[in-house]
């Protein structure tokens, strides 16, 4: 099992040994031996790649995932319920109930023929069992705490009769209306302008300390993780490669493609000039290489890198990093193997 992250006695989410495969010919391996524990009222942002396993994580969370085509294994624990074995009705109450989702595009996540109130006040009723008149009351309040400008009247607004960041907007209040202990935000501003980003993002960190709530942020975005996370995992081909607080992997990132992440960052970049982009591209799931899935695109790989099961460097509490190199710069490493 990989190091987990920072662990409390009681996590909210505790996941271990997270494997997520789609049966095909050949399958596919989206999650690999992920591994982290969420205490309540934190916030994990999860950075990487289109196509490293990010959103396939959270949709395991709330299973979302075809159970025809998915093989999960490994545990995963929400509020001390066994998120696999949860089926009909708990399985229900578990999704918008106890954890909620932030979808990466509203248009396609809020149904076109309700409007925003009646899409509100139906999972107030369904998972607290309201009135009507209760629910809609709690709509426009979730409008008014998201900010949304005249609330009242946008509780008869269809998804398209809204602008992109008012559908935002919307949704977040759809995901908190039932205050769920767990929100979890897939690239929940990648569409929008980077003004209206901003607004979004600030809004969601202060109404996750407002309401307590522990958050798994999604994002390919090193300047976004940053912003709304209190720790960091970055990952890379369906496994976590590097764990830390968010001034660990700004400050002293350990792991080849974390550097990489940040050294193609705006941020403090010369005019003019051209990145230092992570050169190639991830591998295919499907077929995934022996030893460092990031070795065919690493400047610093050796023959070591590409036949034997990476090596694991630990730091302080919930601080590591899946690399050969990782070991030998740090000055504790720990005789561990990653799967």
């Amino acid at each position: 099992m990989t190091p987990s992250a920072t662990k409390s006695d009681h996590p909210l989410v505790s996941v271990r040994d997270l494997s997520v495969r789609f049966d095909g010919t050949p399958p596919v391996h989206a999650v690999n031996n992920v591994s982290f524990d969420l205490a309540s009222g934190e916030v994990l942002g999860i950075l990487g790649e289109s196509g490293s396993g990010k959103s396939v994580t959270l949709k395991t969370l709330l299973r979302l995932l075809p159970e025809r085509r998915t093989t999960i294994t490994g545990a995963v624990e929400v509020d001390g319920e066994d998120v696999i074995a949860l089926q009909g009705r708990a399985l229900a109450d578990h999704r918008g109930g106890v954890a909620s989702m932030i979808f990466q595009d509203p248009s396609l996540a809020l149904d076109p023929v309700y409007t925003i109130g009646q899409q509100i006040a139906e999972t107030v009723i369904r998972h607290e069992g309201a009135t009507s008149r209760v629910a809609m009351a709690r709509a426009l309040e979730m409008l008014e705490l998201v900010r949304i400008p005249s609330a009242k009247r946008r509780l008869g607004n269809y998804p398209h009769e809204m602008s992109g960041g008012m559908r935002q907007r919307a949704m977040i209040a759809l995901a908190l209306a039932c205050r769920p202990k767990l929100l979890l935000a897939d690239e929940p501003t990648t569409a929008l302008d980077a003004t209206v980003q901003i607004q979004i993002l600030l809004l969601l960190r202060e109404l996750q300390q407002e309401m307590g709530m522990g958050v798994i942020f999604v994002t390919h975005d090193i300047g976004v993780a940053v912003e709304v996370s209190d720790r960091l995992a970055v990952m890379y081909a369906g496994s976590f490669v590097e764990t830390g607080s968010v001034a660990d992997i700004i400050r002293d990132a350990r792991h080849p493609y974390s550097k990489g992440l940040l050294a193609a960052n705006l941020v403090g970049a010369v005019p003019g000039t051209r990145l230092d982009a992570v050169p190639g591209a991830p591998p295919a799931l499907n077929a995934l290489p022996e030893g460092c899935a990031f070795a065919p695109r690493c400047a610093h790989a050796e023959d070591l890198c590409l036949t034997t099961p990476v090596p694991v460097w630990s730091g302080a509490a919930g601080r590591w990093a899946r690399c050969v190199h990782a070991t030998r710069e740090g000055a504790t490493a720990v005789n561990k193997v990653a799967p």
